[in-house]
């Protein structure tokens, strides 16, 4: 059993170029042409709808929650606000970086950097990133974005739900580019010409982040704090609880979405929140479909697909036993079966090439 170094400079990197799957080419469900140009329409009114309602929701929480405060009847404001700071933000980054929310293009670039912001992203490096996720989804050594690595470490996957290890993985990583620095895996997937946005994005939210301390402390108190900044650590479990269910114990290094990304379907509440992402072989098969259409796409092409899970307790029953046996077997993986008459798993999955004994079908 081979080791998985998930470094973007490593030995796995390397060889995911040598046997070509980094910028492979990936299976794709038909859709008649006509049909998918139709899904790939973009239109304004639906992101402004759902912008205006999250808007107007966390103004009000976060007012209720400053005139209750310090009242314990302030907690229940915050967790609303919390939430949708720390988690529906996490949706809009990732739609708006696509580009499909919003038909305007300012209107995509205003929110993509709102949340950016919220979950101490930085826009120019996630924007990059993210690229290369979709290109190299789940590629060991390729995919900057893998959630869940192998062997799983469950103390910093429980620990993220209230952002104590990426929130602070993001924080430092702002400081660095604050002070005109960049790793070398972020200058390894980003362009020289964007590099120096990347800093100055760093040192102006260095600036809003310092005021905001400042008038805390001023303030001898807190609260601007869990208005700006705290909503990232204690409400982020809602973006994390949906997140790792999105490759979390499915095939690596393959290139079918079907084997290695989980479609969850999910109550009204927790959609909104997340945008639809829960449509994730769907979105990852057709990124520039809009989210307000991936509930079609998935009607359309649910005839090639693994049976979605039918709720995310189920996604979580499905997913958490096979990360306890990676733990003693990082090449275990949920096999998930197509239904009847879909076009079947694609060879050269070039496992073989990367983990030899990960290239076997396992079942749980």
């Amino acid at each position: 059993m081979a080791k998985r170094d998930y470094s973007l400079l490593g030995p796995d990197a390397a060889r995911a170029v040598e046997t070509g799957l980094a910028a492979a080419q990936w299976y794709h469900s038909e859709v008649p042409r006509k049909e998918m140009k139709a899904m790939m329409q973009r239109s304004d009114g639906p992101a402004i709808r759902d912008t205006i309602i999250l808007a107007g929701v966390m103004l009000a929480s976060a007012v209720a929650g400053v005139m209750l405060w310090p009242s314990l009847w302030a907690l229940p404001a915050f967790a609303i606000y919390g939430v949708l700071y720390g988690s529906a933000m996490d949706s809009r980054w990732h739609e708006c970086g696509h580009g499909t929310a919003f038909r305007t293009p300012w209107m995509n670039s205003a929110l993509y950097h709102v949340a950016s912001f919220c979950m101490m992203r930085n826009p120019v490096t996630w924007r990059w990133s993210h690229a290369r996720h979709h290109t190299d989804t789940v590629i060991v050594g390729r995919d900057p974005e893998i959630a869940i690595m192998r062997p799983p470490e469950f103390l910093r996957l429980i620990g993220n739900a209230f952002g104590l290890f990426d929130a602070w993985v993001g924080l430092r990583r702002m400081l660095v580019n604050a002070m005109g620095h960049l790793s070398a895996e972020e200058a390894s997937f980003i362009p020289p010409t964007e590099q120096p946005k990347v800093i100055l994005v760093a040192r102006v939210w260095v600036g809003i982040y310092a005021l905001t301390l400042g008038v805390a402390v001023w303030m001898g108190s807190i609260l601007p704090l869990m208005l700006v900044g705290l909503p990232r650590l204690y409400g982020a479990w809602h973006h994390v609880m949906t997140g790792l269910l999105q490759h979390g114990g499915l095939a690596d290094n393959v290139t079918d979405h079907r084997l290695n990304s989980r479609t969850v379907l999910m109550n009204p509440v927790s959609r909104f929140i997340y945008w639809n992402m829960n449509y994730h072989v769907e979105h990852h098969m057709f990124p520039m479909v809009p989210y307000h259409q991936l509930p079609a796409l998935h009607a359309r092409i649910k005839h090639d697909l693994p049976a979605p899970s039918p709720s995310i307790a189920a996604g979580f029953a499905e997913m958490w036993p096979a990360l306890r046996r990676q733990l003693a077997n990082e090449d275990y993986f949920v096999h998930r079966d197509l239904p009847a008459g879909a076009s079947p798993y694609q060879p050269g999955f070039h496992t073989a090439a990367m983990h030899g004994a990960a290239a076997t079908k396992q079942r749980g």
